[in-house]
């Protein structure tokens, strides 16, 4: 009875009398502009990231070390962002403000990127043909373009985490009992959108830089961008437009504050009214038991004292709410499944080695065409894309047929399925790399690392599949688990922390490649992972992230265990018995 209530209370929508009315608004029609709005936004971003180095290199004149360095930094704040920009949409802004914001400052750094390419004043002139001497950018040339990637950095950090929730609201009718089908349908879609504009961005902005230059490929992206802002404000007035409440992380940090100062406070005796304070509105009169020495952050020590006369806290760092210390139980709740898709994303992230085994194949489709080896990549976001189409349209409504009953695939089961398909991925890769590597010291290429083998690269195909499989499950898996599980006031962080598990990923590979680096190559020894893919044992890399991942997989199965049946699992039991939920 007492977690229906917290439910109930915490997945209220927040909505001041005059927006009571906008229960007629949102729904379907929406969809197509919110959605627009993001993959208008990734095709931009993404196309600028593959050739940046080579700009930065020819244009600018900077080194490979520095130049991969700033873009290092780029996407290290490109990724953390988000989590900046879902406390604000959350706490200050509201989702649709931070949204608006986001597109409009991504717009401004493209427009700068762009010019950086259009006036030539902005970059360093060409180097001398003749005595090879390159003159380095100037501080000023240096600030417009870090300038550029700073904005386009804040308008990921206002987009991304928030076009999720903010889709979602247009959709979510808790009172609805197809509400969790509903969901579950926009977050693939969603995804799958997500998937295509990148793979746009990876194949359509990139051949427009190598073919019509940067002037026409930066311009392309800014206009995009310019589109992406356009289509989201023209269907304003058909939102449903969420209102931010108070600052989520001063409430956290209050009751971590206010816990600790009333540490040595005695519990309340069970089933005793008025100890807790809460808010007037509210379902919730005390706490629940889980992570017990939090509740000490809402005890009443003095009514009179505490207690002001419009009900609410006299000094909210002396007391808190018992709905503020329900929120941060929620988060601490969820993190342990958020860490277990880390491991997934430091496979994901393993883009440099592919490319120099691709680059070492044959891959040649026919005579004349040959895939880039750079583009394999583009494997594993269709093997997302089509899985998420197959699964919602075809394998779903097959089995529910069959069954006579609507059929769904529980959100843990399906994070275990995607973080069980990255291990085999990286087995898949550590056995192909054997080969190819088996292959290249048979024909007499140990020392040549530029050499093909007679190999085809479609041999790496299956890994980038069961990669993109994997995140098909676990990515949506994990978004719509943390949508569900925490309460409405925190759904863009709920959206936004499977980013910055990928922001953390991106981190932690540089570190377990450096590590591997270091230990391997003691004793003037080659590395695993040397830039001499022949001489180097790049299989037994993968290994390594094989073994991890199956130990992470158990990790999986001990934290989802400890977490129990989810909320609405817990609470709607009755609602799902028409329901087979697997």
């Amino acid at each position: 009875m007492e977690d229906s209530k917290l439910e109930d209370s915490l997945g209220q929508r927040e909505m001041s009398d005059q927006e009571m009315p906008e229960r007629n608004k949102g729904g379907l029609f929406t969809m197509p502009f919110i959605i627009a709005n993001e993959s208008f936004e990734k095709v931009a971003s993404y196309g600028l990231v593959p050739n940046m180095i080579l700009y930065l290199i020819k244009d600018y004149h900077i080194g490979v070390a520095k130049g991969t360095n700033i873009l290092f930094f780029w996407q290290a704040a490109t990724n953390f962002t988000p989590i900046l920009g879902a406390f604000v949409a959350d706490s200050y802004l509201g989702r649709f403000l931070t949204i608006g914001l986001g597109s409009i400052c991504s717009l401004l750094g493209m427009t700068l990127l762009w010019l950086t390419a259009m006036v030539p004043q902005s970059k360093p002139p060409s180097c001398d043909i003749m005595t090879q001497n390159c003159r380095s950018p100037t501080a000023g040339q240096m600030t417009l373009l870090f300038s550029s990637f700073v904005l386009i950095a804040i308008g990921a950090g206002g987009v991304r985490p928030c076009s999720l929730a903010f889709g979602a609201d247009q959709l979510d009718r808790r009172d609805n009992p197809k509400n969790d089908r509903v969901l579950e349908s926009f977050f693939g879609w969603y995804y799958a959108s997500a998937a295509i504009s990148v793979l746009i961005a990876l194949t359509g902005i990139v051949y427009i830089q190598d073919h019509l230059g940067y002037k026409v490929g930066f311009g392309v992206p800014a206009i995009l961008m310019l589109i992406s802002a356009l289509v989201f404000f023209l269907a304003s007035s058909f939102y449903i437009k969420q209102m931010a409440s108070k600052s989520l992380l001063t409430g956290f940090v209050q009751v971590i504050v206010v816990a600790y100062k009333n540490r040595n406070l005695t519990f309340p005796l069970p089933n005793s009214t008025g100890s807790y304070h809460h808010k007037r509105d509210s379902n919730i009169v005390s706490p629940t038991d889980k992570l017990r020495f939090l509740n000490k952050a809402c005890i009443i020590k003095n009514p009179e004292q505490d207690i002001a006369l419009d009900g609410s806290a006299s000094n909210p760092w002396s007391l808190c709410t018992v709905e503020q210390v329900e929120e941060l139980k929620a988060l601490i709740k969820v993190l342990p499944l958020w860490s277990t898709g880390i491991i997934m994303s430091i496979n994901l992230s393993q883009n440099s080695f592919p490319v120099l085994q691709a680059s070492s194949m044959d891959r040649h489709l026919t005579k004349k065409f040959q895939i880039p080896a750079g583009s394999y990549g583009m494997f594993n976001i269709i093997s997302l894309a089509l899985w998420v189409i197959l699964y919602d349209r075809a394998i779903l409504p097959l089995i529910s047929k069959m069954k006579g009953k609507p059929v769904r695939i529980g959100v843990k089961l399906r994070m275990g399925i995607g973080l069980f398909l990255t291990c085999i991925a990286m087995v898949v890769s550590a056995i192909v790399e054997n080969a190819r590597r088996r292959e290249a010291i048979r024909d007499g290429f140990q020392n040549n690392p530029q050499a093909v083998v007679k190999m085809s690269a479609m041999w790496l195909v299956p890994q980038f599949c069961l990669n993109g499989l994997a995140e098909a499950f676990t990515a949506i898996g994990q978004t719509e688990f943390f949508y569900s599980e925490l309460p409405k006031s925190m759904s863009s962080i709920a959206a936004a922390l499977f980013g910055l598990g990928l922001a953390v990923a991106n981190l932690l590979a540089s570190v377990v490649v450096s590590i591997i680096d270091d230990i391997t190559s003691k004793g003037g020894k080659d590395s695993w992972v040397s830039s001499n893919i022949n001489k180097g044992r790049i299989d037994n890399y993968y290994w390594v992230l094989a073994i991890l991942s199956f130990i992470n997989l158990f990790y999986y199965f001990l934290c989802a265990w400890a977490y129990g049946p989810s909320g609405r699992q817990a609470t709607k039991v009755k609602a799902l018995s028409g329901r087979l939920v697997v």
